[in-house]
């Protein structure tokens, strides 16, 4: 069943009169939840809002390819997952570094930016998330932090459930691990 919400936002944006209105409510309505999705995946804040940009544009060009399967709110955060997993392989080949050294990048920013909130321990944890493969790292904030089903992450990776279950289990592990040492 699709939301109201939903419902309301497509009308307006299916109307050439109201087109514009539409997305602004569109984006008012998802972007504080898409930006701390894509957050914690890139972690330093400008490319997060390039990232959220570019997310929001591209629903804006292929929002007539929204085939109501899903919602709304899970077909932009696939597009979220994707641009911020696509920025992260650009953004490595763009500055011929390993992904190591751009969890390097990462972990400094968390460890230093007045941006980055939370005590001690949250930022442990980031730290902990950020040495994880950039697939299990997103299953997790997806789990975790958002509190999404599998269902919903499945429909947003196009991952099957099981895999989805797979995938956190080994990063909570990896996570309980790597706080272990530190």
């Amino acid at each position: 069943m699709v939301p109201l919400i939903d419902v309301k936002l497509l009308e307006l944006i299916n109307d050439p009169q109201t087109r514009d209105q539409g997305f602004r409510i569109l984006v008012e309505t998802y972007q504080k939840r898409v930006y701390g999705m894509v957050r914690k995946m890139v972690v330093i804040h400008d490319d997060a809002d390039d990232v959220v940009q570019n997310t929001f544009i591209k629903a804006f060009r292929n929002i007539h390819q929204f085939n109501h399967k899903s919602t709304l709110f899970t077909w932009i955060y696939r597009i979220a997952v994707n641009e911020s997993l696509n920025f992260l392989e650009k953004k490595k080949r763009r500055n011929f570094f390993s992904m190591e050294d751009h969890h390097e990048v990462m972990k400094a920013y968390v460890e230093e930016s007045p941006l980055v909130d939370g005590n001690e321990i949250q930022r442990q944890l980031q730290k902990a998330i950020l040495k994880l493969p950039e697939k299990q790292r997103l299953v997790f904030n997806l789990k975790y932090f958002e509190e999404l089903s599998y269902e919903e992450i499945s429909k947003m990776t196009d991952t099957s459930v099981g895999g989805l279950k797979a995938s956190y289990h080994h990063a909570v592990k990896k996570i309980e691990e790597i706080l272990k040492r530190e």
